[in-house]
């Protein structure tokens, strides 16, 4: 049990930590969808770390969805091991409406995680297209693992069929 409580108020402090550092990232950007992505289990390398995720956008007011797949890379303090998670992003972008497949490319930004057991993280990231594009946390990453990440995140997508 307090392995539990511990996790959750360390992943309450890092969820903060991410939603405070993202306002100036989505100022006068509007939100045109959700990101939603599948994480790999992965390891914890000390100084870096990558898995590979799988992602679909819902943009608002459309009915499709577009997929894209891609590798978020950890560069800082990342130890441990962990199973398959998911991440949850809000949309911003400078227009309302985005163009097919604008959303590959690569994104960067302050990147915290912590598991024993059942764990959270965020990950709030500017990009894509001529870095117009703002990745807020939507909910946090939830991983199952013994794990601790800090450091800067950069996540590559590209568009699938």
């Amino acid at each position: 049990m307090s392995h539990r409580l511990t996790a959750l108020a360390l992943g309450a402090l890092i969820g903060t930590a991410a939603f405070t550092a993202t306002p100036a990232a989505a100022q006068n950007r509007v939100k045109v969808g959700v990101l939603s992505c599948n994480v790999s289990p992965g390891i914890g390398l000390l100084v870096i770390s990558q898995r590979e995720v799988g992602c679909v956008f819902r943009a608002n007011g459309r009915r499709g969805r577009e997929a894209y797949a891609g590798r978020i890379t950890r560069v800082g303090l990342d130890i441990g091991i962990t199973g398959r998670g998911i991440l949850a992003w809000e949309v911003f972008a400078d227009t309302r409406r985005l163009s097919r497949s604008q959303l590959a490319g690569s994104y960067a930004g302050a990147s915290a995680a912590a598991s024993l057991g059942v764990g959270l993280g965020a990950n709030a990231l500017v990009g894509g297209s001529r870095n117009t594009i703002a990745l807020q946390p939507l909910s946090v990453e939830a991983q199952i693992g013994v794990n601790l990440a800090l450091g800067v995140a950069n996540l590559r997508l590209t568009r699938t069929r």
